[in-house]
């Protein structure tokens, strides 16, 4: 369904995992045993790629319903209240007593990161957290954070095949799998019903055991729909069901933090899918919202905007 500025906004649930980030920044932010250091920054901001991504839909104008699960205390109030803050609806959330909400500490650098993550709530959301009013009037659906979301792994493909027995289009990003297993299985399952599917190159090559980008299309099986892959320095690429491969390099940016730039990469992808782009123009768009988030600090810090988006894609030193 093609949305245009004369129609009504589109929807997009976002069914996911909520924690906090606290982010430790500087150039020299690696802990050293019985020794102590001073650091530039610290601040604590909405984390998980899930919400990020619903974050940076909501900033690029989308109607964007979140659905997961948090903890009673502090950080569950506050990453409530983040969403809200950033317009998105969180009538979805269920706040469970007797539960932490998770937590990652972000260790950055103007380069790179590490990351040590408490999972506490982000494994609890489950199909009984998932009311289907939410999704009957989603045009699309989306996850983050696959290997994190324990309680949900077995349970993605019939949620997603029944969206797309309605119509709603359906996405997910795959995050990196601490345990190491990759579930290559489920995630070729998954993308029987899968409209888009966006990993980093990292991670798809994990994943498919593959040494290149252009050794995994044949290896995808029956995946129903695009894989736009995350590539960093060098852009990305979008392998199609037909088996074209389209790709398009970084914008220039001069980045102040990395933390949540593939979340706002897969909000752009999104949002561009819903408007109709195709190939190098779609990634160009993603890469746009990717490259914006890395002004701010944190996954929010630095929201694309459709006014900045198009201004990005203008500079003749974009791409």
């Amino acid at each position: 369904m093609m949305h245009t500025a004369s129609t009504k906004k589109p929807v997009v649930v976002v069914a996911g995992e909520l924690n906090a980030d606290m982010i430790v920044s500087g150039r020299d932010v690696i802990p050293e045993w019985n020794r102590e250091k001073i650091i530039d920054g610290f601040q604590t901001v909405l984390g998980s790629s899930s919400a990020i991504t619903a974050c940076a839909l909501a900033s690029l104008g989308v109607d964007v319903r979140f659905v997961g699960v948090a903890g009673q205390d502090d950080l569950g109030a506050f990453c409530i209240g983040e969403l809200q803050r950033m317009g998105v609806n969180t009538d979805g959330v269920t706040v469970l007593p007797d539960v932490q909400t998770g937590v990652t500490l972000s260790f950055t650098t103007p380069s790179d990161r590490g990351l040590l993550t408490y999972p506490g709530s982000i494994p609890m959301l489950a199909p009984e957290y998932i009311p289907e009013s939410i999704l009957r009037g989603a045009d699309h659906l989306h996850f983050g954070s696959y290997y994190l979301q324990d309680g949900m792994r077995p349970h993605w493909k019939k949620l997603f095949g029944e969206a797309r027995s309605r119509g709603t289009r359906t996405s997910f990003d795959a995050g990196w799998d601490v345990r190491n297993e990759w579930d290559s299985e489920g995630i070729r399952s998954l993308l029987e019903e899968t409209d888009l599917f966006m990993p980093s190159e990292e991670e798809a090559l994990h994943i498919f055991a593959a040494d290149r980008i252009a050794d995994i299309r044949e290896k995808l099986g029956s995946a129903a729909g695009r894989v736009a892959v995350k590539q960093g320095a060098r852009g990305a690429s979008l392998l199609a069901p037909d088996g074209s491969v389209a790709a398009a390099g970084p914008c220039r940016v001069s980045p102040r933090d990395t933390t949540g730039a593939g979340d706002c990469f897969n909000a752009g992808i999104i949002y561009g899918s819903l408007h109709g782009l195709q190939g190098e123009e779609l990634l160009r768009y993603g890469n746009a919202c990717g490259a914006l988030s890395t002004l701010g600090v944190g996954g929010t810090g630095n929201l694309p905007t459709t006014a900045a988006v198009g201004r990005l894609l203008q500079e003749p030193s974009a791409t």
